[in-house]
């Protein structure tokens, strides 16, 4: 599995385009996205997560782990979904937007696995699924709870839906994928 590369510049004009749409969208202003002719961000091959950030606090976290439009597409997509769609919370207001800290993550292609006990914590991304059931869980949770891996299998099988232990189960798919972070500095 490859890692996700994206060049610094590619990086910072993803950011700002997802800070433009993030904008515009709770404004309910229209959205004007001039050309982009970085052959990074058309590139197919990435799907993303747009987590929104108030302080410390999580205000909205949605993505998509199969690449299915132009990486910058998605990146929109994702925004606007996270700022308005994440059921977990209210929809962010305009009053919010100076308070708001982006992070992007773009992420490889998932990777089925036998053994996810095998991954290392802090740089693989989990996708587990069962029939309906799906859960992601991206590399940077692991670390930032300082959970070992499998705390980090058990709990992706959680948000998916599923007992802990389901991970054993021979129904249960397990993918991962490596991700890119792209934080907004404060």
């Amino acid at each position: 599995m490859d890692d996700v590369f994206l060049p610094p510049d590619s990086q910072r004009r993803l950011l700002q385009l997802a800070r433009q749409t993030l904008e515009d969208f709770v404004r309910g202003e229209e959205r004007h996205v001039e050309g982009i002719s970085d052959p990074h961000l058309q590139s197919r091959d990435y799907g993303a997560f747009v987590s929104l950030h108030k302080q410390q606090t999580l205000r909205g976290c949605i993505g998509s782990c199969a690449p299915n439009a132009r990486l910058y597409k998605v990146v929109i997509e994702m925004t606007e979904a996270a700022a308005s769609r994440d059921s977990r919370m209210v929809p962010i207001s305009a009053d919010e937007l100076d308070d708001i800290r982006i992070d992007i993550t773009v992420l490889s292609p998932l990777v089925r696995i036998g053994d996810p006990l095998a991954l290392q914590v802090g740089k693989h991304g989990l996708h587990v699924a069962q029939g309906a059931k799906r859960g992601v869980l991206l590399p940077q949770v692991a670390a930032q709870h300082e959970w070992d891996m499998k705390t980090f299998i058990e709990q992706t099988c959680i948000k998916a839906g599923l007992r802990k232990n389901a991970w054993k189960d021979s129904r249960t798919e397990i993918s991962t994928f490596t991700g890119l972070i792209i934080e907004e500095q404060p």
